[in-house]
């Protein structure tokens, strides 16, 4: 049994796209521990998201050099998750006021944040751009797996910001997205990494 349960006797957030998957404490999966996952698309037949705080060793100037002038800070691919870890991904969060409207290769998501295709011509969307990451592989789940993750307490699922794709403290989005939900989520912010240490 999963403790620190904050939802236990509610009803099940609905997942919809732009929401974060919040790992819970007790999830101890080296994938997903003390993850914020970025939902793309959940569908009854699966669902398709990236992590957010988990930046990787390789630079985006020598994958995709390209779209490397657009990038957020640091500059590295993100580890999106362990699914075709040599699939990219890429997110951008358009400045406010601007729409992706006539901008081929944009797919929104939940504006401003649209997914981009990377063989799209970088260009036209820059002036539009407020930030960008790229991601190195992704997170996925097959129809009915998500939920039930979510009902056994892996996950908790909150409203996503545009500025967690973009915020350059990755190690501590966790908490930071935790402690604005209020009681008793931001309860977990201060849940030690090894419950010993409690």
């Amino acid at each position: 049994m999963r403790e620190h349960r904050a939802t236990r006797g509610a009803a099940l957030p609905p997942v919809t796209p732009g929401s974060l998957l919040v790992a819970a404490p007790g999830l101890d999966d080296p994938n997903f521990a003390r993850t914020v996952v970025y939902m793309i698309e959940h569908r009854p037949q699966g669902s398709l998201g990236v992590v957010l705080n988990r930046p990787g060793p390789a630079a985006v100037r020598d994958v995709l050099p390209r779209w490397a002038g657009l990038t957020s800070d640091p500059g590295t691919m993100f580890v999106g998750g362990p699914v075709e870890a040599r699939t990219a991904l890429c997110l951008a969060a358009l400045r406010t006021g601007e729409s992706g409207r006539g901008l081929p290769g944009l797919m929104p998501v939940r504006p401003p944040v649209q997914l981009v295709d990377l063989d799209s011509d970088p260009g036209p969307l820059a002036p539009r751009l407020r930030g960008m990451r790229i991601f190195a592989g992704y997170s996925g789940w097959d129809a009915g797996q998500l939920h039930a993750e979510i009902a056994r307490g892996d996950w908790y699922v909150v409203p996503g910001l545009p500025d967690d794709l973009l915020t350059t403290v990755h190690e501590q989005l966790w908490e930071r997205v935790l402690r604005r939900q209020g009681v008793p989520l931001a309860l977990l912010a201060t849940f030690p990494r090894d419950p010993a240490w409690n």
